[in-house]
C-alpha cells in the first residue's frame, strides 16, 4: 500500500474521529536500523486495541563495500542516502491480551481502511 504523507494524515484523522486514541508518538529508529523515524498511533478499534506504525527512512541510493580479499580481513558496508527522497513502510497490529503481545495484521488483497 502506498503510504504518502497525505494518505497517512487522512488515516490518522479518521482514527481520531471514529475511535478512542490511547497513544500517539514519533520515535527515532534504533542505530542498527539506520536513519529515520517511526510514527505510532494506538487506539481502540473494531478488533479491540490496535496499533498503526509508519516508518520513514531516506531512500538508499547506493552502497560501498570496503575491505580486502585476504582471509580473515574485515569488510564494512557504507550506505549512501538520498537527501530528498524518502521511503515509507506501513504496519498494523492487534493487541493479543492473552499473551500480552502485539500481533501484526496480515494485509489481504485490497486496501485496509479504518
Amino acid at each position: 500500500m502506498i503510504m504518502n504523507d497525505e494518505r497517512w494524515q487522512t488515516i490518522i484523522g479518521l482514527i481520531k474521529d471514529k475511535f478512542e486514541v490511547i497513544d500517539e508518538r514519533t520515535e527515532d529508529l534504533p542505530e542498527e536500523a539506520g536513519l529515520g523515524t517511526k510514527e505510532i498511533i494506538e487506539f481502540v478499534g473494531p478488533l479491540g486495541k490496535m496499533k498503526l506504525e509508519r516508518t520513514t527512512q531516506p531512500l538508499v541510493t547506493g552502497k560501498k563495500t570496503l575491505g580486502s580479499r585476504r582471509i580473515g580481513s574485515d569488510t564494512t558496508v557504507t550506505y549512501q542516502y538520498s537527501d530528498t527522497e524518502k521511503t515509507h513502510k506501513f504496519k498494523a497490529y492487534k493487541y493479543d491480551e492473552v499473551n500480552d503481545i502485539w500481533v501484526e495484521i496480515e494485509k489481504e488483497k485490497g486496501d485496509m481502511i479504518f
